[in-house]
């Protein structure tokens, strides 16, 4: 058997699940799609009404709203209340990890009214958002003005154990909690309010399909090539794109796509193709990007904002699994605007077995690893999951000032590999999200036990698995993985231990009694600051 080759498995049988599972479509074309669509409409009703108000109002609102949560958490008696969590109810969480959590008892406080976009401040080029402010709302806010978030937050305001409101950046007295903050996953205080840098965007992306054949690890070296030159300049705008992403549809074959913001004039040009992804009856777009391994190599426009949201109505291919008729014509034409059913009504009507089945049989996991390291990454997953589609994004990890949650390889700079700069090592994320190839041929498959794996690999590889994700990491492979020194220095110093669940405690896997979790926060507390290091 080579190595890429996956390993044979007998037959499993099926269970009740397994029908439920494979006719749930009727359950979501006829309780959770209808349901959806109210909700994702009133929800933007609330959006625009927010949107007509001042940015002086909602500041208003606000600054009243936070009060109301700062005087919440100074009416907690520690001895009394349990540990500190939002009233957010866990099946509305994205995520497809278990929020037990919230089972032990718990002092929720309500943020559901921070969902505003607070201001958008051209000159500077910042966006002051509300926690609960989705992509689509700042995207609707920022593209008509042509403008766009970096992604990078610049600052954050945040109530701490105490219930003190105390604003973080990265130069001022907080820094610290402000480094600290990402991958916490809500541990270190509750955020109230975030500013994220803008940059300028117009109003189109060209977006370029190319198609790559070979094996897996020259599919990822042509991925590698889409975006990082090879004489390493990779700060020059005209070799590295503005956009880029990658699906790779099965181990010899993948599509790389680069986009460049371009303007309307551009793109309205005689002879350049226009192409609105966002119409409900148009192909699902990783099967649309999927024609360029038939015709070859083609240029089309998208509207920015479509662009941004392209993945959304298919949930990537998931959507495939959830109604498997759904890209077809007659589907997208009829009921295609009803999409998609929105994650939190899909887990909020599947119950405790069909969870456990999806755990088991099912993979919704990133793998953030190592640029010159994803060729490996592909062929793991091939041979322990055998998942395809496979997405691929790249990510930076900056050398900074502090060592945070997850950081660069220590030395990156001086190997000079491709994609990297003196100032960052570029990572790329691993989207595996479908069934494996055993479960659809009906074999037996342990779903569990291959996440463990994935998990193992990505410590040896110095690689990182996303919180949002199902993990059977244990406390200490969990520490292995992340880096533990600031965000526990932040968490004695602001006052979470005791306060908020520590983070492992958190994305751990399973139901977490009180006894569990307050033994965890005493033994904190009982740990001298050196060895928190």
């Amino acid at each position: 058997m080579s190595d890429l080759e996956a390993p044979l498995r007998p037959k499993r049988k099926k269970i009740w699940v397994d029908y439920f599972v494979q006719f749930r479509w009727i359950i979501v074309i006829f309780v959770v799609l209808p349901i959806s669509f109210t909700l994702y409409f009133l929800t933007y009703l609330g959006d625009i009404r927010s949107e007509s108000k001042s940015f002086k109002q909602r500041q208003k609102e606000h600054d009243e709203n936070v009060k109301k949560v700062v005087k919440r958490l100074k009416d907690r008696n520690p001895k009394k209340d349990g540990l500190v969590c939002t009233a957010r109810k866990p099946w509305i969480a994205v995520g497809m990890r278990n929020v037990d959590y919230k089972r032990a008892r718990h002092f929720e406080v309500d943020l559901s009214a921070f969902r505003n976009v607070l201001d958008i401040d051209q000159e500077r080029m910042i966006a002051r958002v509300e926690p609960l402010v989705n992509m689509g709302q700042i995207s609707r806010v920022t593209v008509p003005l042509n403008l766009a978030l970096a992604v990078v937050a610049e600052l954050d305001d945040l109530t701490v154990g105490d219930g003190q409101l105390v604003r973080a950046t990265k130069d001022n007295e907080y820094s610290d909690l402000f480094y600290a903050i990402p991958w916490s996953q809500g541990t270190l205080g509750l955020l109230v309010a975030a500013e994220i840098k803008l940059i300028p965007v117009k109003e189109y992306m060209k977006l370029t399909y190319k198609p790559v054949v070979g094996n897996l690890q020259e599919l990822a070296q042509a991925y590698v090539d889409s975006f990082a030159p090879r004489d390493g300049d990779q700060d020059n705008p005209e070799k590295v794109p503005d956009f880029v992403e990658t699906m790779i549809y099965n181990p010899t074959e993948g599509v790389c796509m680069t986009g460049r913001y371009a303007s309307k004039e551009e793109a309205k040009k005689k002879g350049n193709k226009i192409n609105s992804v966002g119409w409900w009856f148009k192909p699902w777009f990783y099967q649309h990007a999927q024609t360029a391994l038939k015709k070859g190599e083609f240029v089309e426009y998208i509207p920015t904002r479509e662009y941004y949201h392209r993945h959304t109505r298919c949930l990537y291919w998931e959507g495939k699994l959830i109604l498997p008729f759904a890209d077809q014509c007659w589907f997208r034409f009829l009921l295609g605007w009803l999409m998609p059913p929105k994650v939190s009504l899909l887990k909020a009507t599947q119950g405790e077995a069909i969870r456990n089945y999806y755990h088991e049989m099912h993979v919704i996991q990133d793998m953030l690893v190592p640029l010159y390291k994803v060729g490996d990454a592909l062929e793991w997953v091939h041979r322990e999951m055998e998942v395809y589609p496979l997405w691929l994004c790249p990510h930076r990890l900056y050398k900074l000032p502090v060592k945070t949650m997850i950081y660069p390889e220590p030395g990156f700079e001086l190997q000079r590999r491709q994609g990297d700069t003196s100032y960052a090592q570029m990572y790329t994320d691993v989207g595996v999200y479908y069934a494996p190839g055993p479960v659809l041929r009906g074999e037996q498959y342990d779903g569990a036990a291959a996440v463990s794996r994935l998990e193992s690999w990505l410590i040896e590889n110095h690689g990182f698995q996303p919180q949002y994700a199902v993990s059977e990491l244990n406390e200490k492979n969990f520490w292995r993985m992340f880096d533990a020194g600031l965000y526990e220095q932040a968490r004695r110093k602001y006052g979470a231990v005791g306060t908020f669940m520590s983070v492992y405690y958190k994305s751990k896997k399973g139901r977490k009694t009180e006894k569990e979790v307050q033994e965890a926060e005493q033994a904190i507390l009982e740990t001298p600051d050196a060895e928190a290091c």
